[in-house]
């Protein structure tokens, strides 16, 4: 899916938790030789605590302001590769920063597929607070449906991530980049 010809200088990965964002994402600038920011490990760093203590000292409502000037900062500085958080997509001013600053890939899998990613990951991820009442898969499915058309409005390209390895992934978004990448002014 493209919503584009021509990739913007500035690159953001955005899907749920569990997609390889991160992962994929520096293993994509490595390759490119691109500076990669890991939006929640920023904010993180920044709040000197993590997203789990975060939602259960101040709430929802203070996680999501923090994430919002960490995403205003970077993408208002020089191109990078951001690995987004999952929840991104809920604020239009997440939104409209991420569409200015350049092309957005899709990283997408199934609840199924994502609840046992996610059961596999380091705790300090897999920790990270539950959104809904329901079980893991069952809250997977629901905020999945919530945000579906957050994800599929603001992508240029949309890349499944479904019995694909992390290279793989990397591979896929770096042939985007490749066919569809228009280079920065000052590289």
């Amino acid at each position: 899916m493209t919503r584009g010809d021509v990739i913007s200088p500035g690159l953001s990965l955005v899907g749920y938790r569990g997609t390889g964002k991160t992962t994929v994402g520096s293993i994509v600038a490595r390759e490119l030789g691109w500076s990669f920011v890991d939006a929640d490990r920023t904010l993180e760093a920044r709040a000197g605590r993590s997203i789990r203590s975060i939602f259960e000292q101040e709430g929802e409502a203070a996680f999501r302001d923090l994430e919002e000037q960490v995403i205003a900062e970077h993408t208002s500085g020089p191109p990078v590769l951001i690995a987004t958080g999952g929840g991104v997509v809920l604020r239009e001013s997440n939104r409209r920063a991420l569409r200015a600053f350049g092309t957005i890939v899709w990283l997408t899998a199934s609840a199924q597929t994502l609840a046992k990613r996610i059961s596999c990951l380091p705790e300090s991820i897999s920790s990270r607070p539950a959104l809904t009442a329901s079980g893991t898969v069952a809250e997977i499915a629901d905020v999945l449906a919530e945000r579906l058309s957050l994800y599929r409005t603001l992508a240029d390209f949309e890349v499944s991530t479904e019995g694909l390895t992390y290279a793989q992934v990397a591979d896929a978004i770096i042939a985007i980049v490749k066919n569809h990448h228009r280079p920065p002014a000052n590289q």
